[in-house]
């Protein structure tokens, strides 16, 4: 059986070649030889104790990260329309907009204007629809014998981008006791009222998606303003952020919180596009069923 794609085997090399030449690391000393196994351990013990393969960067340096590897990583696209807005135009779209500014509302009435805390807890609960609608679309492929167009895939990589916000936000701000108390009680809520809904409803379900990271790229926009205006110091962006969205030398929590915005933007298209399919598979049935067509 293959250990893996083939562009994971080309990362392990000991040696990589750079600019040409073959690039030789200096030889560690006891200490970071010592740091080194521990680190090994540790990851070993904490993956059913099988050891990480290492990956190296392409300046030789070993890859850090266990959570995502370098053909994970990607350049923001900064340039979406952030202003985009889907008007509710059926009884399920009203409800979800509905339901989101409810949501909406003791979220700012908690925070207030501690941004990096929110954004904490708004990316637990964004990580929950696609990871849900991924898990309801897989089960319905196997039960029906059919492919899922890419959407199981594509929902999946959601959950996980915005598992990642969560992870470099972890970096910015430490949620207090309470605060991970209510994510627990918070998130145990909002995935079954989210399952049923997607099983009652996928339009509706991924709707309140597109609505929920509309608000997030409200609430994104806020955190620059706060950032711009002085209030929220300007730190330097964590490491595992730069190397996740590719960030310059230098990069800032502003570049973090910008592409984090991107991200919401794009996913906010996804979930009202998904939402827009279910609405004309619908309709087209309703249309087909007169003339005999199923």
């Amino acid at each position: 059986m293959s250990a893996g794609p083939a562009r994971m085997a080309s990362t392990t090399a000991a040696a990589p070649v750079i600019g040409g030449s073959l690039h030789v690391a200096p030889p560690a000393s006891d200490k970071e030889k010592e740091k080194e196994k521990e680190r090994e351990k540790a990851a070993a013990a904490s993956y059913w104790g099988v050891a990480p393969t290492r990956v190296f960067k392409e300046d030789g340096t070993q890859w850090q990260w266990l959570c995502f590897r370098p053909w994970d990583t990607y350049a923001a696209d900064v340039s979406i329309d952030l202003t985009r807005h889907h008007e509710p135009a059926t009884f399920g779209d009203k409800a979800a907009r509905l339901a989101v500014k409810a949501m909406r509302w003791p979220a700012d009435a908690f925070f207030q204007r501690r941004y990096g805390c929110r954004a904490m807890m708004l990316e637990t609960v964004a990580a929950v629809p696609g990871m849900v609608a991924g898990a309801v679309l897989h089960l319905r492929s196997l039960r029906r014998f059919e492919h899922s167009g890419g959407w199981i895939r594509a929902l999946l990589e959601e959950a996980e981008n915005e598992r990642m916000h969560l992870m470099t936000f972890m970096e910015v701000a430490s949620p207090r006791w309470y605060e991970r108390a209510l994510v627990v009680a918070v998130q145990a809520v909002f995935l079954h009222a989210y399952l049923a809904a997607y099983l009652a409803s996928p339009a509706t379900a991924h709707r309140v998606v597109g609505y929920l990271e509309e608000e997030a790229v409200h609430s994104y926009t806020e955190f620059l303003r706060d950032i711009d205006a002085g209030c929220i110091e300007n730190v330097p962006a964590p490491a595992i952020a730069v190397d996740y969205w590719r960030l310059p030398p230098g990069a800032t929590l502003r570049d973090v919180v910008e592409v984090v915005r991107a991200d919401e933007a794009h996913h906010r298209d996804v979930n009202h596009y998904a939402s827009d399919i279910y609405h004309q598979r619908h309709a087209l049935r309703e249309v087909a069923a007169p003339i005999g067509y199923h």
